[in-house]
């Protein structure tokens, strides 16, 4: 099973998306967006920039956990990984990401 993009609306009614590995684990989040437009926009942004390795900056939170951000070529997130427990985990989260995001599919879950 293909990873896929799920763009839907949050309880505040804002438009988010996550992708999810072919396995459906969810391995990155947005935040949330006014318009489905512009989750879309977020949605191309992943895409594109996950070929650029400096788009993609993990982090050692201060509970000594590991997480990445996908940036934007502005330097905006646009999206944010799950929390994982060692650098290790978070390179095969960020692996999964790049294999995955290029050529998944999105499924709008908000029609």
């Amino acid at each position: 099973m293909a990873g896929k993009f799920e763009i839907y609306k949050d309880k505040a009614g804002e438009f988010r998306f996550r992708l999810k590995a072919g396995n459906g684990q969810n391995i990155l989040a947005s935040e949330g967006y006014k318009k489905k437009p512009s989750a879309l926009n977020g949605i191309e942004s992943v895409k594109k920039n996950v070929a650029d390795p400096k788009r993609i900056v993990s982090t050692e939170t201060a509970g000594g956990k590991w997480r990445f951000v996908v940036t934007s070529t502005n330097g905006q997130t646009v999206g944010t990984s799950q929390s994982y427990a060692d650098e290790r985990g978070c390179k095969k989260g960020i692996a999964s990401v790049v294999n995955t995001a290029p050529d998944a599919r999105t499924d709008d879950q908000t029609v």
